[in-house]
């Protein structure tokens, strides 16, 4: 059981992160019916990527900004991001469910891919901007649990979602069933609490939670189910949506 467990989290790891975990036969297989993995996942890279803001105060805020951006990339990868890319794409698209499908597994990058991803990065560029405005600690705790609250939401597509074809989306969604999402719920429940007293981490949390819910509905209601490039255009989209949401909350409260 904790044989499996590790192989599960290095799996996940391996697969999620640009961390140098290593592979081991089986790993993959692990990971995939393990939707527990997930949040786990978000504390390890939110953690690492929240490091550059331990600097605010002490560098120029749009500095720290770059610094968290960069190194949501160093950890995580941008591997989630053609995910969005494909999502633009087939949002511009005109034409039923089939033509959609086509364009998401299309090589071709088109201005709806360019539009997206700038978006996203955008987006995320100006959440770490915002999040200089807070205390180095509340500003890491909204970081973290808005990177949890996004892999919570992969669970929870994992746990819940119905795959649109063949590919990776159904190697998760057959994986696990809704009774699955209790695991990986109490184990991100924790996040809640990184800004204690203030509610911003809670509403990063479900925030990204929140925001993975846009391209999951999206999905369902024009491509018959979510796959691949929606998993990784949702956890792009959560984490900005945890992240804006948490400041705006960390402000007001």
């Amino acid at each position: 059981m904790i044989g499996g467990g590790i192989a599960a989290v290095r799996g996940a790891l391996g697969f999620l992160t640009r961390l140098p975990v290593g592979h081991r036969d089986g790993d993959w297989a692990a990971f995939r019916s393990a939707p527990a993995t997930f949040p786990i996942v978000g504390y390890v890279a939110g953690t690492l990527a929240a490091v550059p803001l331990l600097t605010t105060g002490a560098l120029p805020d749009p500095t720290v900004a770059l610094g968290y951006l960069l190194a949501v990339y160093a950890v995580l990868g941008i591997h989630h991001l053609d995910g969005v890319a494909d999502l633009g794409d087939a949002l511009v698209v005109h034409g039923d469910r089939e033509r959609r499908r086509e364009v998401l597994k299309d090589t071709t990058t088109g201005v709806g891919a360019l539009l997206a991803v700038a978006l996203v990065v955008a987006a995320l560029a100006l959440g770490g901007l915002a999040l200089t405005g807070l205390p180095p600690r509340h500003a890491i705790g909204v970081a973290i649990a808005a990177e949890v609250g996004t892999k919570l939401g992969m669970a929870a597509m994992a746990c819940f979602g119905t795959a649109s074809d063949e590919g990776m989306g159904r190697q998760f969604t057959t994986a696990s069933d809704p009774l699955s999402f209790v695991g990986p719920a109490l184990i991100a429940l924790p996040a809640a609490a990184l800004t204690w007293p203030n509610p911003a981490a809670a509403v990063s949390l479900g925030g990204a939670l929140a925001g993975i819910g846009l391209p999951w509905y999206w999905a369902n209601r024009h491509l018959g189910g979510i796959n691949g490039d929606i998993f990784g255009a949702a956890n792009e989209i959560g984490r900005v949506a945890g992240v804006h949401l948490g400041v705006i909350a960390w402000t007001l409260f």
